[in-house]
């Protein structure tokens, strides 16, 4: 078995047993792949044949470049599965993983926008064309719905339920929820299948709920662009990423009080801790409220 052989065989089974999306996928493949390159550039054993002590010295390179120990820690965590499943599958007989420690990791808070700067990015594309009517309509519906991009470039029309209020969403292992989607979000997407989808689509034919110009649907990077437009569009100088509206969504709910285990079933995660993180964005907030405004802050 070789390295290229084994990443292979460790990728379809994350696929086949875990249910992973392509874009995990292939973020395993690459931290593994690095991994390897760093390994055969020092002319040190391949993968597979790696010891403790090169694994400690690749994590130490990683640190002198000035990486981050969240990209140290990820990288390590994609070690420990592929050698623990190579470990099963016998190609392997000792986890050169076992007794390395990982990184200590502070918990970043997730980047959020403030309502009035989500209402500003609401109105920010030109809903005369359709173009800007798909692109609101998007965002109406990310807002109200906390979906990761992916999610919402995925959504078909028949996935929209107008009579109960709700989409079907399909998310992370092919798990699937039932998301509300507020009198906002239904207006824009009515009117949107009524005049703007027709307009893009002509004649042509689209499962995506929200097509292109070209008859397709919309890729999450093509998405994250029209994101970034708007954003400037709207005066946000803030540093944004694709999961902000997501981020604002669960953060905003938090503020004004909503049950922290709704919380996580509306964002589809499987632990709650996941969704703990917006109790302490909310904290901040209040901190910054109190320093802003009180006399003695």
């Amino acid at each position: 078995m070789n390295d290229e052989q084994g990443l292979e065989r460790f990728a379809e089974m994350l696929w086949l047993e875990r249910g992973l999306s392509k874009n995990t996928l292939d973020s395993y493949q690459s931290d593994l792949k690095h991994v390897a390159r760093w390994l055969a550039k020092e002319k040190r054993s391949g993968l597979l044949a790696a010891t403790r002590e090169q694994l400690l010295a690749y994590l130490a390179c990683l640190a002198m470049q000035g990486n981050s120990a969240r990209t140290s820690a990820r990288r390590l965590s994609a070690l420990r599965q592929f050698f623990q499943y190579a470990l099963r599958e016998s190609w392997i007989s000792r986890d050169p993983t076992l007794e390395i420690q990982a990184p200590r990791l502070g918990r970043p808070l997730p980047k959020t926008l403030t309502e009035a700067e989500v209402e500003a990015l609401l109105d920010a594309p030109d809903v005369e064309t359709p173009e800007g009517f798909r692109d609101r309509s998007m965002l109406e519906l990310l807002y109200a719905t906390g979906l990761r991009v992916t999610e919402l470039v995925r959504i078909r029309p028949d996935q929209i339920s107008f009579s109960q209020g709700l989409v079907r969403v399909t998310g992370k292992g092919g798990k699937e929820r039932l998301v509300p989607m507020g009198d906002e979000a239904q207006n824009w997407i009515q009117r949107f299948l009524g005049d703007a989808r027709k307009e893009l689509l002509g004649e042509r034919v689209c499962d995506a709920l929200f097509p292109t110009r070209r008859g397709s649907g919309m890729t999450r990077q093509a998405f994250w662009y029209r994101i970034k437009k708007h954003a400037l569009t709207a005066g946000i100088n803030k540093h944004l990423s694709p999961h902000t509206l997501r981020h604002a969504f669960a953060t905003h709910l938090v503020n004004h009080g909503a049950d922290l285990r709704v919380v996580q079933l509306l964002l589809g995660h499987s632990d709650l801790s996941t969704t703990q993180i917006y109790t302490h964005v909310a904290r901040e907030r209040l901190k910054q409220l109190h320093a802003m405004h009180h006399p003695r802050g």
